[in-house]
């Protein structure tokens, strides 16, 4: 059994127009008290109209389930006692005039130092799922494995179709405005773990990045935790959608972890093929062709994404998630992704009808 560890991002808001507001301090500050919430489980992030919140390790889906939605409300109760509300979208869909506040950290004020233009537009959140995989050797086999299938994950998950109150006509904003950062998309094909520490021994060394903290890619190696840390999805509107990214993912990897046992080949997709099938699965969503990680044909979403629940099928039978996960997807697709909601409710109600739905989805699940 592969454990499980999910973190979310949110973005902090007036509830009357979903606004960004700088008051992640107080919100921290009242969610340190609330009795549903853990030391811990809610921390600041770069920007003070961001937090973010981590579950315990868990071994089902079902008690991660339990944790992510206690979290939700105990955050949501948090916010609201500062006339604000947590929102699970992954960029700000309206922004403020004025330059955003770093929280106050020293690893903060150095990322707002050596990039202050990319880090005053920030306001991107994703959802981090963490895979306990115990040997080393097999969290990188894994993460080699699962590097392919990252462009999927990014149009199956799209939630920020919206910035700066305009639409972007990307599904997933996020993942094309975060592919900035000098270390970012997908992860190269490691050999081993010693290429994996030397190659990224070798970023720190050089200086392009400060710390391994900002090792961006969509999948890594945690520095914390030994897990495969998929990063690949933006943050979604409801805990069910969050609990079927988080299956998949751990179907991904277990299936990976199976392969790697077994001795089969690693895939070997160009590197240049990796990268453009994230930008269009950015772009497109389910909405036309991706890449396929099988062969490298284009093929309609649909078929893509059958790939990987085929892939992953021994892994999510492995972990016991197969029903589960079915349900789960069948329930995500007749309502659409988030980019696809968001869409549907700024074409049917404007910019109020989009910021009420926003704020209303981050415990309610509100389609």
């Amino acid at each position: 059994m592969l454990t499980l560890g999910v973190e979310e991002e949110y973005l902090l808001v007036d509830p009357r127009d979903c606004a960004p507001v700088p008051l992640a301090a107080e919100v921290l500050a009242a969610a340190d008290l609330a009795p549903a919430l853990r030391s811990g489980e809610a921390q600041p992030e770069l920007l003070e109209v961001q937090v973010e919140t981590a579950t315990p390790v868990c071994e089902d889906l079902a008690a991660l389930t339990r944790h992510l939605t206690r979290v939700r409300a105990g955050l949501t109760a948090a916010a609201a006692q500062h006339g604000c509300r947590i929102v699970p979208v992954g960029a700000a869909p309206f922004a403020l005039d004025d330059p955003v506040p770093v929280t106050d950290g020293e690893r903060y004020r150095r990322a707002r130092d050596q990039a202050p233009s990319l880090v005053d537009d920030l306001m991107l959140n994703g959802m981090h799922v963490h895979v306990g995989v115990a040997d080393e050797e097999e969290r990188v086999g894994a993460l080699v494995r699962v590097r392919p299938w990252l462009s999927v994950l990014v149009a199956m998950s799209a939630n920020s179709p919206y910035w700066r109150g305009r639409d972007t006509r990307f599904a997933s904003w996020r993942t094309v405005h975060f592919d900035q950062w000098a270390v970012s998309g997908p992860p190269p094909a490691f050999r081993d773990i010693a290429d994996y520490r030397r190659r990224t021994g070798a970023l720190l060394a050089s200086g392009a990045i400060a710390d391994e903290g900002q090792v961006y890619w969509q999948a890594r190696l945690s520095g914390r935790y030994p897990t495969v840390e998929v990063r690949a999805c933006d943050v979604q509107l409801t805990v069910a959608d969050a609990e079927l990214f988080a299956g998949l993912t751990r179907g991904l990897v277990a299936r990976a972890v199976l392969d790697e046992r077994a001795g089969r080949p690693r895939p070997e997709p160009p590197e240049e093929l990796v990268r453009a099938g994230v930008w269009h699965a950015a772009r497109a969503g389910l909405h036309a062709d991706l890449v396929s990680p099988v062969d490298g044909a284009s093929r309609p979403a649909g078929a893509v994404v059958e790939e990987l629940r085929s892939y992953a099928a021994p892994g999510l039978d492995a972990a016991g998630d197969t029903g589960r996960v079915a349900e789960l997807w069948q329930r995500f697709r007749a309502r659409g992704s988030g980019a696809d909601r968001q869409r549907r409710w700024y074409r049917d109600a404007g910019r109020a009808g989009l910021a009420e739905h926003l704020v209303g989805s981050t415990v309610t699940g509100l389609d």
